[in-house]
């Protein structure tokens, strides 16, 4: 019985943290180059059962000894693109994304949503510089063009290139918020065949309806585990105040 409480308050923690996940996604929905988390879980090594005092040893199955989170994956799949009209809005399409300098280093993003900084340099909505080949992206005023390749003209003179880049293991990178990422240690980027589309955003990959299915599925399974808590809670209360009673 006391193994029991324990395995059903595992599937309560497991299904806790994925709902935590769920939500974060439904909260990130509307996040320009959002991208969603999966929870991944794991059976803790089951036990095979036996029958070994009616004759023969025979093999009666396993028993499972509860679940935990193995991972939090993040779905790089692309998500849709809509229109801004705003020149300085990029959206990505195909695999690649815009490298950002931020005060703890170099930073990886799908949000193109940028602005220009007092000093005139191209920045992030949070401030920080978006990177060109050769460090931060300086543009005069004037009317900016950038072709599917990433190359910036202002006024139809030459002003940059954006920096993008891929990754041939996207598990190497992970969440920092705000729509970053970072690359782990020994993560090379590589070059990208991203195209990109200005005056344009991409959203973020969340389905909302499949995250609210997601969300009552878990809640439900949450409600069944705790419901096997308080059952064998119940049946350790007999055991020990009704069964162990001495006549």
């Amino acid at each position: 019985m006391i193994r029991g409480i324990y395995i059903a308050a595992s599937g309560m923690l497991a299904e806790s943290l994925r709902n935590d996940a769920i939500a974060n996604n439904l909260a990130n929905a509307n996040s320009a180059g959002y991208k969603k988390d999966i929870t991944v879980t794991k059976n803790f090594a089951d036990m095979m059962l036996e029958r070994i005092n009616d004759g023969p040893v025979e093999p009666v199955g396993p028993l499972g000894s509860g679940t935990m989170v193995d991972e939090i994956a993040t779905d790089h799949s692309a998500g849709s693109i809509r229109s801004t009209g705003n020149d300085l809005d990029f959206a990505l399409q195909g695999d690649g994304y815009f490298v950002v300098q931020t005060p703890a280093g170099t930073r990886y993003t799908r949000d193109g949503s940028f602005t220009l900084d007092a000093q005139g340099e191209l920045v992030t909505a949070d401030g920080y510089q978006v990177l060109g080949p050769n460090g931060p992206i300086r543009l005069s005023g004037g009317k900016v063009a950038v072709s599917p390749q990433g190359r910036i003209q202002v006024d139809g003179l030459d002003a940059g290139q954006l920096q993008i880049v891929d990754f041939a293991n996207k598990k190497q990178l992970s969440k920092e918020g705000n729509s970053l990422f970072v690359a782990a240690n020994g993560a090379v980027p590589q070059a990208s065949n991203a195209t990109v589309h200005q005056g344009f955003l991409e959203g973020s990959n969340v389905n909302i309806v499949s995250e609210m299915v997601n969300m009552i599925s878990g809640y439900r399974t949450y409600e069944v585990d705790s419901k096997m808590v308080q059952a064998q809670d119940q049946l350790l209360d007999k055991a020990v105040n009704e069964v162990g009673k001495v006549g």
